[in-house]
């Protein structure tokens, strides 16, 4: 029994590395909570206690009927409520952005009006928490052990290869068939 218990292990860590690194966890956040984008919304204050990494994705959920949202390119342009020369217009009343990148970016209501009257939005896009935490483990003493999995081979074109989700599902799914097959 013991000996079954050690290979369910060993599967279990086996299938973990799988891929050769973990999977962070990617954050949704919807602009402004419950109420959307929303002139009643006070979406600075939303944004002030978030923290938004590279990987996250931000949802601006909205009626189209009150116009699109401005997704624009500096500072300035945020603060004057200038949606003259945007990076990119969204108008489909429920727009997904993905955080690629590391840095500041400024959304606005397409409105004029509205954005001078606050619905603006700025978020500071942070490394990703695993980098950070890569970087962690870098500053530490020699003495101390951490464990970084190394990138896995390639995958060739047309091999399979499993995301973040099929993984944890693979692994729920063989963990339940050790603890059935235990009993």
């Amino acid at each position: 029994m013991a000996a079954l218990r050690l290979v369910g292990f060993a599967l279990v860590f086996a299938i973990l590395s799988f891929g050769g690194k973990w999977v962070g966890a990617q954050v949704h956040h919807v602009v402004g909570g419950d109420r959307g984008w929303d002139p009643s919304t006070d979406v600075a204050s939303w944004s002030s206690g978030k923290t938004f990494r590279v990987g996250d994705k931000i949802w601006f959920t909205y009626s189209a009927a009150q116009g699109g949202i401005a997704e624009l390119k500096s500072r300035e342009e945020y603060e004057a409520c200038d949606v003259s020369n945007p990076i990119r217009m969204y108008t489909d009343g429920l727009d997904s952005i993905s955080l690629e990148a590391e840095g500041l970016r400024f959304f606005a209501s397409s409105d004029t009006d509205k954005c001078k009257n606050g619905l603006r939005v700025h978020v500071e896009v942070l490394p990703e928490a695993e980098a950070q935490q890569k970087q962690v483990e870098t500053k530490t003493p020699m003495v101390e052990v951490s464990m970084v999995m190394a990138d896995g081979p390639a995958t060739p074109s047309g091999a399979p290869h499993l995301t973040g989700a099929a993984t944890s599902i693979l692994i729920l799914f063989i963990f339940g068939l050790l603890c059935s097959l235990m009993l």
